[in-house]
């Protein structure tokens, strides 16, 4: 199929810019969706969202169970209850744009604004760091771009 059979932008890049759990769970969401219906997808974490690429706690808990959801739940009481209601869990819908092919951007700005440590994320998840202009590059013209 075409880009021009598509109904569809031909591209979709993701800036994922909140720090709230439930934000981040949507953006992989429709990363996860977008790039299952073959439409390429770039993530592009900046800011508070990087936490959620963080490396494994102490304990050996995911960095992204530290968050709050934008009401000021739990992220990990939230995340058991999406998997007892068959909903993704972060970590399956992680585990999928990865396996299908999402490119993982993690801003190189927002890392320095945090005093996040570039060598402190997830080893399990490819990440492309780069900035905007790196992130915009990989943007289509006749894409779509959505901010979370």
């Amino acid at each position: 199929m075409s880009a021009v059979d598509r109904s569809g932008p031909d591209k979709l890049s993701i800036v994922v810019f909140s720090g709230d759990f439930d934000r981040i769970h949507y953006a992989l969401v429709m990363a996860a969706a977008a790039v299952a219906s073959n439409t390429p997808v770039t993530l592009f974490f900046t800011m508070w969202a990087g936490r959620a690429l963080e490396r494994p706690l102490a304990d050996g808990s995911p960095a992204w169970t530290r968050l709050k959801c934008s009401d000021g739940a739990d992220a990990k009481v939230m995340d058991d209850g999406f998997k007892a209601k068959g909903v993704g869990s972060f970590e399956e819908l992680l585990d999928a744009c990865v396996a299908l092919g999402v490119t993982v951007m993690v801003c190189e700005m927002g890392l320095k604004a945090l005093g996040m440590d570039p060598d402190g994320l997830r080893p399990d998840v490819p990440v492309t760091k780069g900035g905007v202009v790196t992130f915009l590059a990989d943007a289509s013209k006749t894409g779509a771009m959505l901010f979370v």
